[in-house]
């Protein structure tokens, strides 16, 4: 079982993205058992600028206001979402496009992100507050593969901005899945970050929680996401760059990346 977190800068790329759908799509016709939770940043940022609303980043979530939640769901649980599910369809895949708040996959609560040591409002931003794996595991039983965005619901019914790292950390512990898979557009984690040069091929959990707090941007959430993941169940977590294709056929085997361990 893998869960594979898609992410949204990758999913700009039209050669790239054809390639990484249709070699998930071989992996999981082959009997491999995936679970995508995908991203789409960009996506809702273009939608934004149409629509003129303003957004800005805190410690790499999206400060999202009510204005700004309704694109988001409307972009990553709509046009996102469909896009994907249908391009796995079209590989012969049986996939099955859903939200994290679908079946009580995901239940979130309001999140307030830490910037300079303090709880910072970010607005309509979710983060788990329970999962519930029931509804995944009847779908891959039944050889469907879950396509899934990271819009998530509180239990009164609001939705939530959720950032797709977390979502796919979240859901890959409740599964005990074997991998979680960042395809991203950043080679792995460097010790030293952004310093590329410093990219660690392979680190424990308790290293990685030590280093935590040297983290910003984008990756802070996604180091966030494999804690989460590697201490609520997951075995393993990888991130690689999926702009090439050898990236995710190595990862498939195993190999490249940056590879974490309980």
């Amino acid at each position: 079982m893998i869960v594979i977190k898609y992410g949204g800068h990758v999913l700009e790329s039209d050669a790239a993205n054809d390639q990484i759908v249709m070699a998930i799509s071989t992996f999981h016709k082959e009997g491999g058992e995936v679970v995508v939770v995908h991203g789409g940043g960009p996506a809702v940022d273009r939608e934004l600028l149409v629509h003129a609303i303003p957004t800005t980043m805190s410690s790499g979530y999206r400060v999202t206001t009510p204005e700004v939640m309704e694109i988001v769901q409307q972009t990553l649980s709509g046009s996102v979402l469909r896009t994907l599910t249908n391009k796995f369809i079209a590989c012969g895949v049986n996939a099955v496009g859903l939200s994290t708040g679908d079946g009580s996959t995901i239940r979130a609560h309001k999140y307030f992100p830490i910037v300079d040591g303090s709880p910072v409002d970010a607005g309509l931003v979710g983060e788990a507050n329970s999962t519930d794996p029931t509804l995944l595991k009847l779908l891959i039983s039944n050889k469907f593969m879950p396509v899934i965005s990271p819009v998530s619901v509180q239990s009164d019914g609001q939705a939530l901005n959720m950032n797709g790292d977390i979502a796919a950390g979240s859901i890959a512990g409740a599964l005990s899945a074997k991998e979680v898979l960042f395809i991203t557009d950043v080679a792995g984690i460097y010790r030293n970050w952004p310093d590329a040069s410093t990219l660690i091929s392979e680190i424990s959990l308790q290293e990685l929680m030590e280093l935590a707090p040297t983290f910003a941007d984008g990756m802070a959430p996604k180091v966030k996401a494999v804690i989460s993941a590697l201490t609520s169940g997951a075995k393993s977590a990888r991130i690689i760059d999926g702009r090439k294709l050898e990236n995710l056929e190595n990862a498939f085997a195993g190999i490249g990346g940056t590879v974490v361990t309980i």
